[in-house]
């Protein structure tokens, strides 16, 4: 006779495009399933009950299930019955309250203010405020920007806040503790604790770059094999590969501003060495260079190149589709932006395809981006 077989753990589908049978323990099945209603909602819109159970391959008992504890959580709607011509009992459709759920977002990299939004899951922007920024280095100042911003951002918001996000420049651990952002004087800061302690809401907080890859994927169709490079004050960049966040061993991966480009030493940059790519890139570096005199085609190229030449490796290590540029268009697009495509050809192999466009998501990148991270940290939707 064979010997019993041990039931193995169940297999939970998962949406279009991931991996069709994921096995996970049967504690954490519901909150898996859970988190898979939602995101199906979430891309695909509103739907019926048995539409939901086809679409991610749950049982409809199960379906029906979680909708109910969906709704009564106040997280799902009902939004009336599906007009057509089939026979039977018209099926009721299901969504997410997408005007009716909202989150806060702080974008803390903006050259010269502090700007946040209240953003529904709509998309809309139902409420804008800022700030102007403190003086680089002033840690006190700063903080106490942050502070006031979010508590008026949490007061202006007409719904339900389901939390903030935060993008913050420098380098900030998984934990939401800024490890090092000499712009804004902070160091080893735990940023998500203090705001999560001092508004009682869910708090995340993670790099502005970081943030506006997840935006770019996300909410604006971009690859799983993709850079973010945001030029701002500084220059970071976010990077995902098939789909996930790099963030490396030191929280640092993307930090691609204090790489030296080229041999011929170049402008001392503010983090003591000369020729890093934030001093030939950064938007306060350009404009200075413009200002001295320098033909701003001239200075336009010279960076485009120096971007391509710092991330040509990148490209041809990790076989990424997709460069997105996120920053002023006025200075990224045009030369810029076509200097960075022929250098990239011209210095990587297999990779003539490898497309390079500004952001979809323009100046509210990095607001943007904040939502996915509640979306994810909160919800389990990504």
């Amino acid at each position: 006779m064979p010997p019993a077989r041990t039931p193995s753990a169940p297999t939970i589908a998962a949406p279009r495009g991931r991996v069709a049978r994921i096995k996970v323990l049967p504690e954490h099945a519901r909150t898996h399933n859970r988190s898979l209603v939602l995101a199906t909602l979430f891309h695909d819109g509103a739907m019926s009950r048995a539409d939901l159970a086809r679409a991610t391959g749950l049982t409809r008992v199960t379906t029906s299930d979680l909708v109910g504890e969906l709704v009564s959580d106040g997280l799902v709607v009902e939004q009336g019955t599906r007009q057509g011509s089939r026979p039977g009992k018209p099926a009721i459709l299901v969504d997410l309250d997408r005007e009716g759920l909202q989150v806060a977002s702080l974008d803390l990299s903006d050259d010269r203010e502090y700007r946040g939004a209240v953003i529904d899951l709509a998309g809309s922007v139902v409420a804008r405020r800022a700030l102007p920024r403190p003086a680089d280095g002033d840690a006190e100042g700063a903080l106490a920007a942050v502070h006031a911003l979010s508590a008026d951002l949490l007061a202006a918001a007409p719904g339900r806040v389901l939390g903030l996000g935060v993008g913050a420049p420098g380098i900030v651990a998984s934990d939401g503790v800024v490890l090092n952002s000499p712009n804004l004087g902070w160091f080893d800061l735990p940023l998500q604790q203090d705001l999560r302690e001092r508004l009682g809401v869910p708090v995340h907080v993670a790099n502005d770059a970081n943030v506006a890859v997840l935006a770019e994927h996300t909410l604006g169709g971009a690859s799983g094999d993709v850079l973010v490079v945001k030029v701002g004050r500084g220059v970071g960049a976010g990077l995902l590969t098939r789909g996930e966040l790099t963030r490396g061993a030191r929280s640092a991966a993307g930090e691609i501003g204090h790489v030296t480009v080229g041999t011929d030493a170049g402008p001392l940059c503010v983090c003591g060495k000369h020729g890093c790519l934030e001093s030939w890139l950064s938007i306060r570096s350009l404009e200075d260079r413009i200002a001295r005199g320098a033909d701003p085609d001239d200075v336009l190229r010279d960076a485009g190149e120096r971007l391509a030449i710092a991330i040509a490796p990148i490209v041809g290590a990790l076989d990424l589709s997709e460069i997105v540029l996120s920053g002023p268009a006025d200075r990224l697009d045009g030369i810029l932006r076509d200097t960075v495509i022929d250098t990239l050809r011209a210095r990587t192999f297999l990779h003539e395809d490898v497309q390079v466009r500004m952001s979809a998501q323009g100046d509210d990148v990095v607001l943007r981006g904040a939502v996915v991270l509640i979306l994810d940290g909160e919800l389990g939707v990504s």
